[in-house]
């Protein structure tokens, strides 16, 4: 009878995958990598505020306002625990006790941010959310004109909405004051204070990013797409999926910057559309333009059309 081979059940690859920039993958190194991410990610918000020329929020005492509590416990910060309420969420209790002691309440807590972010923002028929870069400068051209659309669709009477951050965001919420409008901040709670830019009316703060982006579609009849990193992308994919898949009516998903988003759009065609991942007509959900007119002018159009009015 021949003996069987005892299975290595170790599994001991050829190599080791690649991270997109080239380098080898390993535990240590994706932990250094979320790390820098971090760091990075409070640089640029850091860099947006200093270049509008404020003291960035993380370096001054937090002012309390509507919604999540703003004090951050640095107790929690490291590697050795959660960072964020988000992951504090998805990480799984080291028990059943831990489950029945913490998940309940944070459900109770989302329910709260769900109640303090309808309560703040009940009144807003007309809204468009504006999304883009933290860090970029308010004498970029892509800053002027995230400010001159805000303007526009202020005066045609829409709410603007932002993440409440420097950079873009602060453009727009800059241009919804000069176009009398209301101005609307959702803030988030990150591992650093990223706080608030001056041109805010309504701020409302979150812990949970998904209660965040619910408001964010809830009260929007358009988005506005301005460059911008990951979380620009998130949002800008979010809208189309649900757009996408009937979860939502259709409105407009505008892709301001024609030759920042070519590239990601070129592969889009190439890539995704040719291997039939999508269809030809989810091509046509995003709209592109260059012109802050003729971004502001989409949005009202599709507005009067959903409302009845004539175009």
């Amino acid at each position: 009878m021949a003996h069987s081979k005892k299975r290595d059940t170790k599994l001991k690859p050829a190599t080791a995958p690649r991270t997109a920039s080239g380098k080898k993958s390993s535990p240590a190194m994706l932990a250094k990598a979320s790390e820098n991410a971090r760091e990075g990610y409070r640089e640029r918000t850091e860099a947006g505020h200093r270049a509008a020329g404020r003291t960035p929020p993380s370096e001054k005492t937090p002012i309390r306002s509507a919604g999540a509590a703003r004090v951050i416990d640095d107790a929690i910060r490291s590697f050795t625990g959660p960072v964020t309420e988000d992951e504090k969420l998805l990480q799984a209790g080291s028990s059943a006790v831990d489950f029945t002691r913490t998940d309940p309440w944070r459900v109770m807590r989302i329910m709260g941010e769900f109640i303090e972010g309808f309560d703040n923002l009940a009144h807003v028929e007309k809204g468009v959310t504006i999304f883009g870069s933290a860090r970029t400068h308010p004498e970029d051209p892509q800053y002027v004109a995230a400010q001159e659309v805000a303007r526009l669709l202020a005066e045609a009477g829409f709410a603007i909405i932002t993440g409440a951050g420097p950079g873009i965001m602060e453009a727009a919420n800059k241009g919804a004051k000069e176009g009398g409008g209301r101005s609307i901040g959702c803030n988030i709670e990150l591992p650093f204070e990223q706080g608030a830019n001056p041109y805010v009316d309504t701020l409302v703060n979150f812990r949970y990013f998904f209660v965040r982006k619910t408001m964010f579609i809830k009260y929007s009849n358009a988005f506005i797409i301005f460059p911008g990193g990951f979380g620009t992308l998130d949002e800008a994919f979010e809208a189309l999926t649900l757009i996408q898949t009937g979860k939502i009516y259709q409105f407009p998903v505008i892709m301001f910057g024609r030759h920042y988003w070519a590239g990601l759009i070129r592969w889009i065609q190439s890539r995704v559309l040719t291997e039939g991942k999508i269809s030809a007509g989810d091509l046509d959900l995003i709209l592109l333009t260059d012109d802050p007119r003729e971004a502001a002018h989409a949005v009202i159009e599709a507005w009067r059309s959903q409302v009845g009015e004539e175009v």
